[in-house]
């Protein structure tokens, strides 16, 4: 029989903490230098909800069609219909021993948005979901992922956006 400890409240884990140990062990000179932005780019919403086209953005995968599980990390726009059956997430950080993700709606709601446009409580949903694989690098995030997500969100005049990372 295990022995179980009762915890009066939740605990965590200190993710700050785990990097920095992990960027010592691992040789780095200098540990994680973690973003902080004083200016944060949130703006009121142009128009109603009922009135604006939703773009979702995932840090899930495609699937490669060349032979390989997963596709290169760059940032892509895929269909939103028909929705895609998987996306490969394997790699990223999530409790695999908890939870799975064959269910792609769960972490892309493509389907929940759709019941959203036909209940008239969001406007439409973009023709495209847009994808940003993961990458712990906050130079290229900033300089190159956000403007390529930025520049498909215009073009599919995407009004507001949905991060649903995993």
């Amino acid at each position: 029989m295990r022995d179980r400890q009762h915890i009066a409240h939740p605990t965590y884990l200190r993710y700050i903490d785990k990097l920095r140990e992990y960027y010592a062990a691992s040789g780095y000179p200098m540990p994680y230098k973690w973003v902080h932005f004083t200016d944060v780019p949130f703006t009121p919403l142009p128009k109603p909800l009922s009135e604006c086209r939703v773009g979702l953005v995932t840090t899930a995968f495609p699937m490669s069609v060349a032979g390989a599980e997963r596709s290169p990390k760059e940032p892509y726009a895929m269909p939103t219909d028909p929705a895609p059956d998987r996306l490969y997430t394997q790699d990223l950080f999530w409790d695999k021993d908890a939870t799975h993700t064959d269910d792609v709606n769960s972490f892309v709601p493509l389907a929940a948005m759709s019941e959203f446009v036909a209940e008239g409580r969001v406007g439409s949903l973009a023709p495209r979901f847009y994808g940003v694989p993961t990458d712990y690098s906050a130079r290229r995030t900033e300089q190159r992922d956000a403007p390529a997500i930025t520049e498909l969100a215009l073009e599919d005049a995407v009004d507001v956006m949905l991060l649903t990372p995993l």
